[in-house]
């Protein structure tokens, strides 16, 4: 296995693929590098002598400076290397792009479900949300009701397992009770569904809805509307208080945007209209069930690849995220684009230094501005309270080689693939375009994911290097590690491992095949997540505030 990898000649760092010594000698390329420096798996080596201000570059662009003199064969660190981009400026240059041979996919189709507005989507659920947090409460009595009654609640072992012990305590036994064995397997054993053509019910809670700005409360309510759209759900119960900021009004105008013919069952109830939250929820039931028998006469049928909309995001990323999982889901990205999928690109405070290339990636010049403009006034928000973008980096991605947010974002960017941007959205648009889409959202995972599939992501491909077990209650959340050492350690979460290309047994491009043909299977039905799995159902929406 190789020791070093030094990713475009232009770079004057080498990334160590394994924890080397101090005194060590490395090579790259026919020349000889002795470590003057201990340097951990996944950070940087320097490859000359660096004086004071000296750039740093990685992936061919600029990803720091150094604040102090750095000699060769050196570790990169937070005492010798600040963040530093390179400036953007307008779209130059002309930009080309071969597309991979798809032609093995060409007849390919997925069992999807049809929807009356043409969207196919891989899963069939019903969602019930709160207009305002104050409904929260509503949400999980009727949680409670149907997972219970309908089959749908999840972990039914870890009930059983407290069950024990409480009956354990009630015969005196409690010397038992930290040897006691449980003979389930924790993985959400459940009674046969009265349902059988419906996902899940999924109830979607947040702290929203009021007491914010009005932005708050428009931007949730086109969030809302986007699900509700979504091809992965069937039809909503929407709980309202009446008072709040996001009013019903709104929602209804925010959904008639999306789909002016409302093709799909909409149960909306509030709770100051109804009297009696008896009533409320009585109300909700009845009108829930109904749209459940309904939901449940959709059935999957063949549909072309091309309908399929999928996210790309990483999280808990490490030193290996840019050189392996986030390259190879890339990959992926580029054949969804030459089948005529959509796919969709975010976190745009991890594209900072990578901005000109993406500009000069679109294919209209007002999409390109359109970018410049969102990420120059998202970094005009996080300074204005003393943040920016190069405070983006987390201390897991620190500690794990990533110690700028120029080269956290460098390959970040990595998962976007080569292929041109055909559109530029703000938060929280909807998903029109085939093609590679910008998509304006934080870096947090769960606000990002919440995003992206409320922009009609159908699938989610999430690339980690450290772990998160980040899902989604409607879109089905693909887990990729980074490195192969992840994957062993926290098989509960991971979908797929691409540290095989860190060790040179994959490439880039067989990983990003691989991960396409589980995109299939996914979207089929045939194989959940593992977020699905766990019941891992995260929903944040973002607040319009200053979010990494």
């Amino acid at each position: 296995m190789r020791k070093v990898l030094q990713l475009d000649p232009r770079d004057n760092v080498l990334i160590a693929l394994t924890d080397l010594k101090e005194g060590e000698i490395v090579e790259w390329n026919g020349s000889k590098y002795p470590l003057v420096t201990r340097v951990s798996a996944k950070h940087k080596i320097a490859t000359e002598d660096l004086s004071l201000g000296a750039p740093v570059t990685m992936y061919g662009v600029l990803v720091g400076k150094t604040t102090q003199p750095v000699r060769r064969g050196e570790a990169l660190t937070l005492t010798n290397v600040r963040h530093e981009a390179l400036p953007y400026r307008d779209q130059e240059g002309e930009f080309n792009w071969k597309a991979p041979d798809v032609s093995r996919w060409a007849e390919t189709r997925f069992q999807g479900y049809r929807r009356a507005d043409g969207q196919v989507g891989t899963r069939n659920h019903w969602i019930v949300v709160p207009l305002v947090f104050c409904e929260n409460r509503n949400i999980l009595n009727l949680q409670q009701a149907f997972e219970e009654e309908l089959g749908f609640a999840p972990h039914e072992d870890y009930r059983l397992q407290v069950a024990e012990l409480a009956q354990l305590y009630r015969q005196g036994k409690t010397a038992e009770l930290r040897t006691h064995a449980f003979p389930h397997n924790g993985q959400g054993a459940v009674r046969k569904k009265l349902f059988e053509n419906l996902d899940g019910i999924r109830f979607l809670l947040h702290e929203g809805g009021c007491g914010g700005t009005r932005e708050d409360a428009n931007n949730l309510c086109g969030l809302i509307a986007d699900y509700i759209h979504h091809p992965n759900v069937a039809g909503a119960t929407v709980l309202s208080l009446g008072c709040q900021h996001a009013q019903v009004s709104i929602l209804r105008e925010q959904v008639k945007i999306r789909d002016p013919k409302l093709t799909k069952p909409l149960v909306i109830l509030e709770q100051q209209k109804s009297g009696t939250e008896s009533t409320l929820i009585s109300d909700a039931i009845r009108g829930t069930f109904e749209g459940l028998v309904e939901a449940n006469q959709c059935t999957r049928a063949p549909a072309p690849l091309g309908k399929l909309t999928v996210a790309l995001k990483c999280g808990g990323s490490d030193g290996f995220s840019g050189i392996s999982a986030n390259p190879a889901i890339g990959h992926t990205a580029d054949i969804m684009a030459g089948i005529g999928g959509k796919t969709v690109l975010s976190e745009f405070p991890e594209l900072c230094g990578v901005e000109q290339e993406l500009v000069n990636r679109c294919i209209r010049e007002e999409d390109g501005q359109r970018f410049l403009r969102l990420m120059r006034d998202y970094n005009a928000r996080a300074q204005a309270i003393g943040s920016g973008f190069d405070m983006n980096p987390s201390p897991g991605n620190i500690r794990d080689g990533l110690i700028t947010d120029a080269m956290k974002s460098a390959g970040a960017a990595k998962k976007g693939g080569a292929s041109p941007v055909t559109a530029v959205l703000d938060f929280p648009e909807y998903i029109t375009e085939s093609g590679l889409n910008l998509l304006c959202t934080p870096g947090n995972d769960v606000e990002c994911v919440t995003a992206q599939v409320g922009s009609g992501a159908s699938v989610v491909l999430f690339t980690t290097g450290l772990g998160t077990p980040t899902g989604n209650p409607i879109a089905p959340v693909v887990k990729i590690s980074t490195n192969s050492d992840l994957a062993r350690r926290m098989p509960d979460i991971i979908d797929l491992d691409a540290g095989t290309i860190i060790t040179g047994q994959k490439s880039v491009q067989a990983i990003g095949e691989d991960v396409f043909e589980l995109v299939i299977q996914v979207a089929n039905g045939e194989v959940q997540t593992k977020a699905e799995l766990l019941a891992q159902d995260d929903f944040i929406p973002w607040k319009r505030g200053v979010s990494l």
